[in-house]
């Protein structure tokens, strides 16, 4: 589903630093993958990498077979709109946006129709469940309630991927294993999963685990 070939990734300040070092990586259709290593170590540049907000300096990306280095921008926003949904550590809600329209943006930016919107996004947030929190602000909330809310926008296209970068880094124990428990319950459902962790336990319980230090990756090959 998802392949990096030789790649790396340059950030260029008062000096060059490689934050990742020609990585291979696959990720087969349905997996269930782990990504840890220490701070600074290069987990974040690899999931934006993965999920085409960044573009590598060297090598090559492919998505679902297709070879994303030589698309324009808008291409590889549709891809990326289309085949991958993001998790993020700081849920990211529009604070002055309800919890329904928070989740049914992707598919505004997709140009889907009001009321198939609604209908979407309303399904995805009862499968997390927060259907009795559809008209709620952000603010109104607990902070378990934002990152299903989060959960639950990154589903609204219904992606095959779904990317999650410390999802439950921001939560107590209970609220954090209700987020994996929902993660889990997606990827039995099919879909593919990367997940960056830095809790060894949560780690443990993926099939795969790819380890990063200094921008290297071990475990890439499936």
């Amino acid at each position: 589903m998802i392949r990096l070939a030789q790649v790396s990734k340059d950030y260029i300040g008062a000096s060059t630093f490689r934050a990742l070092k020609d990585v291979n990586l696959h990720v087969a259709r349905g997996e269930a993958v782990a990504v840890t290593g220490p701070s600074g170590s290069g987990k974040t540049t690899l999931l934006h990498l993965m999920g085409l907000i960044h573009q590598p300096t060297t090598g090559r990306i492919e998505i679902d077979g297709r070879d994303t280095s030589q698309m324009s921008d808008n291409e590889r926003s549709g891809v990326r709109g289309r085949s991958i949904g993001f998790v993020f550590q700081a849920f990211h809600l529009v604070p002055h946006l309800t919890v329904l329209e928070n989740a049914s943006l992707p598919l505004l930016y997709l140009g889907m129709p009001h009321r198939e919107r609604v209908v979407r996004a309303t399904a995805c947030l009862e499968r997390v469940g927060l259907g009795h929190r559809l008209h709620r602000l952000p603010r109104e909330i607990s902070g378990g309630e934002s990152q299903r809310a989060a959960i639950a926008r990154a589903l609204a296209a219904d992606p095959p991927v779904i990317l999650a970068d410390e999802p439950t880094g921001n939560l107590d124990a209970s609220n954090s294993g209700r987020i994996i428990e929902d993660l889990f319950a997606l990827h039995a459902g099919g879909k593919t999963l990367v997940v960056i962790t830095h809790d060894n336990a949560i780690a443990d319980r993926f099939p795969r685990r790819i380890r990063i230090f200094d921008g290297n990756v071990e475990g890439g090959a499936a």
